[in-house]
């Protein structure tokens, strides 16, 4: 079968791989309908942490070709969403809902046994605590949308959740990628009264409007932190939702949450310390997340989407097959596209 495999920075190529298959009797085999490249997909393009040959991707919806003996709610032909990580549903951690955190789960994509989903097919183990079925065909509109459940609109919702984003609170958002732009969707949906992007892209932040930011700051560093001081009459925000994960964003993050406020953090971390330790602790915020346990978020946002409460598959400005895989990268990496959706 044909997969996208990172050969080394800037060489993303279409090869053929063996093809998937079941191994152990929990797992699932699905055939790819649609994945996407991810920003987090570009560290390693750009010489970051990567295992030479690893296949990528980590965001799929798929339509289940066979299941092991053991696997018991996932049939074969439903249209399923694939979880950027599979966990088995069961252990401790599985049933707190922090499925990321699974005594026998994984990450798709990362150059593990698991492989990726910028493919053909690919296997799910754990396929019962991994797969979440969708009550719809695998040609529905709603593909794009139902798609950010993968990974997307639950990181955003997950970043908000853990920066205690409240009714009429104040929030910030830094980054204007995929992630952030979800992240204002959240915080639009649990009831922010004040919404800031920041994020210096016109097209980007104009989605953001439309998804309920209220303000844009375009500057960075000390500039960025008066504007939003300015904002919020000198007090800073009770919710930071970091979506980029490097030591300036984080550094921004604690110059503009306000005393006993939140950050919550879900671009992956780029650096060793958390700037600004010592104001964090003299005022008293709060500063959590990791790897978002979207698998846990389903049940609660796919509602919103089924019913057209929210449209986070606006994040995707761009569509390739499978082929154009690389095209997709180097767009993303260029800034010429936003998010890529892929249908093999």
């Amino acid at each position: 079968m044909r997969a996208t495999v990172m050969i080394k920075a800037h060489d993303v190529r279409i090869d053929t791989v063996p093809d998937a298959a079941i191994r152990k009797p929990t797992d699932a085999l699905i055939r790819i309908s649609r994945a996407c490249i991810c920003g987090s997909d570009l560290w390693p393009y750009n010489g970051g942490p990567n295992v030479v040959g690893q296949q990528m991707g980590h965001e799929a919806i798929g339509v289940v070709l066979d299941v092991g003996s053991d696997v018991r709610t996932i049939k074969r032909g439903q249209v399923v969403i694939m979880p950027f990580a599979f966990s088995d549903g069961s252990c401790l951690f599985c049933d707190e809902g922090l499925q990321t955190s699974c005594r026998h789960g994984g990450f798709f994509g990362t150059g593990g046994e698991a492989g990726g989903a910028q493919a053909e097919a690919l296997r799910i183990p754990w396929a019962d605590g991994t797969l979440y079925p969708l009550p719809v065909d695998e040609d529905d509109a709603l593909m794009p949308a139902l798609l950010t459940l993968s990974d997307v609109m639950g990181t955003g919702h997950h970043a908000a959740v853990v920066s205690r984003v409240q009714p009429g609170g104040t929030v910030a958002v830094i980054g204007d990628g995929a992630v952030g732009l979800c992240g204002v969707i959240a915080a639009a949906r649990l009831g922010a009264a004040q919404i800031i992007i920041m994020g210096r892209h016109p097209g980007r932040t104009d989605l953001a409007r439309q998804f309920g930011a209220t303000d844009v700051v375009g500057a960075r560093g000390e500039e960025a932190i008066a504007e939003v001081m300015a904002l919020t009459g000198g007090i800073g925000v009770q919710s930071v939702l970091e979506c980029v994960g490097t030591a300036d964003a984080m550094a921004t993050s604690m110059g503009i949450v306000r005393p006993g406020g939140a950050v919550g953090r879900v671009g992956v971390p780029h650096y060793d310390a958390i700037p600004g330790v010592m104001p964090m602790f003299r005022h008293n915020v709060l500063v959590g997340g990791g790897p978002a346990p979207v698998r846990a978020y389903i049940d609660e946002l796919l509602p919103d989407i089924m019913e057209g409460r929210i449209q986070p598959g606006l994040v995707f400005d761009r569509t390739v097959g499978l082929d154009d895989v690389p095209q997709g990268y180097a767009a993303m990496n260029a800034r010429e596209a936003l998010k890529v959706l892929v249908r093999p």
